[in-house]
């Protein structure tokens, strides 16, 4: 009798926002407002866009198997050889194909408790074992927990900088700090999916991409977020040749779609799009720490283009009652956060909607 290995039956399978059009139809409402993915609110990279256009004619061709123009154009932007690049369905295919080549049972893998879900999904997978390190009180990564608890059985260590799902980051003097106590036999996975924005927002954050020399660093990135790809599960990684060489022993052949391929080249050149993003970014950061403030809820500052608010109401009702009126954002109790939900920061037009729907939401139940 053939079935799924108890590891594998165990694993709590990963829930994504929900689609407007499904929310259309479901409800019957239109002008709807997603805020729950963290996804770009203007859209695509237009430069993005139009490289797909122009390769449409393409389809019938597989895409190139090594993307080897989109490596070449990562190595420039990023100072690196294309050798050191990999390229996958987002940054997650990275994280899966790092936890399938280093992690099987008997090894452990090291991460903080309030991170990015993916996490424990690919540790669960390749049937190693989990050291969830306690958050500090104010949400912050605890880096020294994660050294302390680094034992003889650990192979790999995730550091989200920007955190998802609290928008919380480490500065480049911290990480430098750790590096030096970080183990020469245990690899770093360092994920930047939010990094673009930490530097939007003026703040000292590390650039992963200068340490992968250094120690056995794997620096994982995404076209999903400030590119406004993903659409198109674009991400990559960066370190050392040996081991990327390792990972695309385990990809699939031709991973990564001929659109997405040419999309990202393009997209790495969209300058004017990448800025105006940022800036609408931390403009609109600024009009929701206002209103939060003025509404009397706390919330953590971020450095991601997401906000984790605390309502101060059971997360699922609010969730649900904001759908009723076409308002999406992510119910966090899942994450351990009871009374908290995820937003977007979105465009400013959003971000207003948002707000007054929170207000009728946050009467109601008070009544």
């Amino acid at each position: 009798m053939f079935e799924l290995p108890k590891h594998i039956k165990e694993v709590h399978v990963y829930e994504p926002g929900k689609p407007i059009e499904e929310l259309e139809k479901e409800l019957g409402i239109k002008n709807i407002v997603k805020l729950a993915s963290n996804e770009n609110p203007l859209g695509p990279s237009p430069k993005g866009v139009q490289a797909i256009i122009e390769d449409l004619k393409n389809l019938n061709r597989y895409p190139d198997g090594n993307s080897y123009y989109l490596k070449k154009a990562l190595a420039r932007h990023l100072n690196v050889k294309p050798e050191s690049i990999f390229v996958g369905l987002g940054s997650n295919e990275a994280l899966d194909i790092i936890s399938r080549a280093y992690l099987r049972p008997g090894k452990n893998a090291v991460y903080s408790e309030k991170s990015f879900a993916v996490y424990p999904i690919v540790v669960q997978l390749s049937g190693a074992d989990h050291k969830i390190v306690k958050a500090k009180d104010n949400y912050y990564m605890d880096l020294k927990a994660h050294l302390d608890a680094i034992d003889e059985n650990t192979a790999v260590v995730f550091l989200a900088n920007p955190n998802n799902p609290t928008g919380t980051a480490f500065t480049k003097k911290e990480f430098e700090e750790f590096l030096k106590e970080f183990p020469d036999d245990v690899l770093l996975v360092l994920d930047e999916a939010y990094y673009e924005y930490a530097v939007g927002a003026g703040f000292d954050i590390e650039n992963g991409v200068e340490y992968i020399y250094d120690k056995n660093i794997l620096v994982t990135r995404t076209f999903s977020k400030i590119y406004g790809l993903a659409g198109l599960r674009l991400g990559y990684g960066v370190a050392r040749e040996e081991i990327i060489a390792d990972m695309n022993r385990i990809r699939q052949p031709f991973n990564v779609t001929r659109p997405s391929q040419v999309a990202g080249v393009a997209a790495l050149e969209d300058k004017m799009f990448i800025k105006q993003s940022q800036v609408v970014n931390e403009e609109g950061k600024k009009y929701l720490y206002k209103e939060f403030e003025k509404l009397g809820l706390n919330y953590v500052p971020t450095y991601a283009n997401f906000i984790l608010v605390d309502v101060g109401l059971p997360t699922r009702e609010v969730f649900k009652r904001l759908l009723e009126k076409g308002i999406i954002v992510r119910a966090m109790d899942g994450y351990g956060f009871p009374t908290c939900i995820r937003v977007t920061i979105g465009t400013m037009k959003e971000n207003i909607i948002f707000i007054d729907k929170l207000k009728e939401v946050l009467e109601e139940m008070k009544k």
